[in-house]
């Protein structure tokens, strides 16, 4: 290519992608879309050895199931760990938690029948991939083919609806290591990206839109969560904090704040207490058997030349439609248990805050919340990041000289300030 013409092509693009850009300075999502486009893609190539306990391991076998193995056993070793630290104060498994009182239900939540116009609108709207999962299904072949298998899809999706089962392949992940950064041959530097079989993407997508339509016209699910709701956003959190801070400042007050970050909370949800709790919030008891289903006989591989599957026995499904509703109804009695203070959540990223007029009153009302937050952490079997769980104090210059941060206890450790 001429000199001449590669600088006129070069200074076109850069035109195109300058217009786009303004013109979506308001539309954050398609803005972060075009910067995706500009940037070349990045490149996950799997690594060619690994090292697990000062031995290296070269066979695409024994890399792929020390992934799987690794991957796995996060979640699992964790709750092994902390049930053995405390064997009598936790529920046993499947054990539901005490009832922390919730919304009056006055009707009871089942399945509707899904009408084939609705799966062939889904199918078509789906994305162009040609990544497949394990049932080796592409996205893109049922998009184009959506007039012709949309009637055989619906009948499968209200078949698994009314009878409560779900083919076992359709709850099997294939699972990508992505590397995150430091050493290449540490399983630990490695995250998990799963790719579930796109005709469960479709069933989920049925079942959310139903679950998600009840649950905002009951009002079950509690305001203080910012996560994964229409309108809401890390920014109306942080909005809802700042302005109830500045509230408290403005009338003299000191305000207090500790900031919860759990330990593996999405991957460490305990099925019996979740299928509880969406009995709590009217499921009626036939539906109940089909989130049954959903949640047991998971399992899954990763994808290096294959892997051993391993079945997963707790948490909510990574990249999966359902999941993110599931553990926003997980953790969504946490506010009830914290009368005398406010809470406010985005996903499992809490703050619980407080204001009173002075230090020991601030101090002795933080203290029994982190008491009742402790037993509701127990009850419920999540498990705190101690090291990241921190405590802050806000107030007005004349307040704030000469006071010094308290310090909390949560079980036998003092939290960071």
């Amino acid at each position: 290519m001429p000199e001449c013409m590669y600088k006129k092509t070069k200074m076109a693009k850069a035109q195109y992608f300058n217009e786009n850009l303004n013109n979506n300075l308001s539309n954050p999502r398609n803005f972060w879309r075009i910067i995706s486009n500009i940037q070349a893609p990045p490149v996950h190539s799997q690594p060619a050895a690994i090292k697990v306990n000062n031995q290296t391991l070269q066979h695409p076998l024994d890399v792929a199931n020390a992934f799987n193995n690794y991957f796995v056993g996060c979640a699992t070793t964790l709750i092994a760990k902390l049930a053995n630290d405390t064997p009598t104060e936790r529920p046993h498994t499947g054990q539901a938690p005490p009832t922390v009182q919730g919304p009056h239900i006055a009707e009871k939540f089942n399945f509707r029948p899904v009408p084939v116009s609705v799966v062939t609108k889904l199918l078509r709207n789906q994305k162009m991939k040609y990544q497949s999962g394990p049932d080796q299904i592409p996205a893109m072949l049922l998009k184009i083919s959506a007039p012709a298998i949309g009637k055989p899809v619906a009948t499968l999706i209200n078949e698994s609806l009314a009878t409560g089962y779900i083919p076992k392949l359709w709850k099997t992940a294939r699972v990508v290591p992505i590397h995150k950064s430091g050493d290449s041959t540490f399983v630990s530097n490695y995250r998990p990206i799963s790719l579930l079989p796109v005709m469960s993407k479709f069933l989920e997508r049925c079942v959310y839109t139903q679950l998600r339509d009840y649950y905002q016209s009951s009002k079950y699910l509690t305001p203080d969560q910012s996560g994964f709701r229409p309108n809401h956003s890390t920014t109306t959190a942080l909005l809802k904090v700042c302005n109830d801070t500045q509230a408290g400042m403005e009338q003299g007050d000191l305000t207090g704040a500790f900031f919860l970050d759990f330990a593996k909370a999405f991957d460490t949800v305990d099925h019996g207490i979740l299928l509880q709790k969406l009995k709590n919030s009217g499921i009626g008891d036939h539906t109940l058997t089909w989130f049954q289903s959903y949640v047991s006989d998971r399992s899954q591989h990763v994808s290096i030349s294959g892997s051993s599957s391993l079945p997963v026995t707790c948490g909510v499904p990574q990249g999966s439609i359902l999941g993110l509703l599931l553990f926003t109804l997980f953790i969504n009695d946490l506010p009830n248990v914290c009368k005398a203070s406010t809470v406010h959540m985005y996903a499992d990223d809490t703050v619980i805050y407080t204001s009173k007029p002075d230090l020991p009153q601030l101090e002795a009302s933080l203290q029994e919340q982190f008491t009742e937050v402790e037993k509701w952490i127990k009850d419920n079997k999540l498990f705190l990041n101690n090291d990241k769980t921190v405590t802050m104090l806000f107030g007005t210059a004349p307040n704030y000289i000469n006071c010094k941060i308290p310090i909390y206890v949560l079980g036998q450790n003092q939290m960071a300030r």
